[in-house]
């Protein structure tokens, strides 16, 4: 079969430059490398083609001859073509650091270490004022007995004979190199010949240590609070990580919480509802009187303007919504139950004005099914 021709198999101009060449390269490569399509035989043709697309067209001289003679001119077998093939290792180390993970030489680039993650529980008072809480967090440290290196008090950290220092080694399989992790450092690019023996060679060891957090008055669940540096050591001397204080308020026994505002659920006695009255009412800075008028409903909603929450992010502070609730009388003795009765006896003797919302729904009742 005929090949295709090289220019339109990496998708560029004859006038492509050598940079526009290897990034057209490098996007095929990346899309059919056979570790990406394990069962698909047309991907690996498709990389093949592309290989062999690159290896002419990103040397100066092949492409020359390429041009002038097409594949002729590079074929072997066909009296054309350059003795000791492409290097592969530049192109190679950009595609396989990014396919799987690691790079081109030079020195092994130390780990940040991982954030952390607490979660906080607080009470309400707690969020709403601000605070300072202790808490113990258990991480991975630098090791103080070899200050991190891993290495035995007295010695050194070698470089990697396999690697030179990389963490990686270049495997030749046909006309190309691929990168893999080294062996013998298993990626470090270091070599520790005297482990230290608090950490065994890791230069972290698991600690636990306590922070005193400042919490800013308004939190809600779900803020995240950031201590930089707090979290785990890196690998091979890295940054520390950071820590994420996840604030988490407790339910509360009177008030629930949405946004701004905090809501409670304020039962009053029968009477209380009829003739009305002053409430004391709570609020997390102390009791307020409120004033109920009489023949107050259940489900009404009493608003105390600025007895809410002034959020971390501002915005004003919010308002206690109380909800009204009026509670039956339970254990009843004889003679409450006699006065009931000869309350409501006295209420129906007066018609409906006592009790507008019942009759209205009574009314509605007898319209819906067409009762008599």
């Amino acid at each position: 079969m005929a090949k295709r021709d090289f220019y339109e198999v990496l998708g560029v101009a004859k006038t492509a430059s050598a940079d526009e060449v290897k990034k057209a390269y490098r996007k095929l490569a990346m899309k059919h490398h056979p570790d990406r399509n394990p069962e698909d035989k047309s991907a690996e043709e498709k990389f093949k083609e592309a290989n062999e697309a690159y290896e002419v067209l990103s040397d100066e001289d092949k492409r020359a001859a390429y041009d002038r003679h097409g594949h002729a001119g590079v074929d072997p077998n066909m009296g054309g073509g350059f003795g000791g093939g492409a290097n592969f290792s530049d192109i190679f180390g950009d595609v396989f650091g990014d396919v799987f993970g690691g790079g081109r030489g030079g020195q092994q680039r130390s780990n940040r270490g991982s954030d952390l993650r607490y979660t906080l529980e607080l009470d309400l008072e707690e969020a709403v004022r601000g605070t300072k809480v202790q808490i113990r967090v258990p991480t991975l440290a630098s090791c103080d007995t070899c200050s991190g290196t891993g290495a035995k008090k007295g010695t050194s950290v070698d470089t990697c004979r396999s690697c030179s220092g990389s963490g990686q080694v270049r495997v030749q399989q046909g006309f190309f190199s691929m990168a893999q992790t080294c062996p013998t450092c298993r990626g470090r690019g270091k070599v520790i010949k005297d482990p230290c023996n608090s950490c065994h060679g890791q230069g972290r060891v698991e600690k636990s240590k306590t922070l005193e957090v400042k919490i800013p008055s308004g939190v809600d669940t779900g803020d995240r609070i950031r201590l930089a540096g707090e979290g785990e050591a890196g690998a091979n001397g890295g940054p520390t990580g950071d820590l994420y204080v996840q604030v988490s308020v407790r339910q509360h026994k009177i008030f629930e919480r949405d946004g701004a505002d905090l809501y409670c659920e304020m039962p009053i006695s029968f009477a209380d509802a009829a003739l009305g009255g002053e409430l004391e009412v709570p609020t997390l800075d102390g009791r307020v009187k409120l004033k109920i008028p009489e023949g107050t409903q259940t489900g009404k909603l009493f608003r105390l303007r600025g007895k809410g929450v002034a959020p971390v992010r501002g915005g004003g502070t919010g308002d206690l919504l109380c909800r009204v609730s009026v509670e039956t009388p339970v254990h009843l003795n004889k003679r409450q139950k006699e006065l009931l009765r000869e309350f409501q006896a006295e209420m129906d003797g007066e018609g409906s004005k006592h009790s507008p919302r019942k009759n209205s729904w009574f009314e509605s009742v007898v319209n819906l099914f067409g009762d008599k």
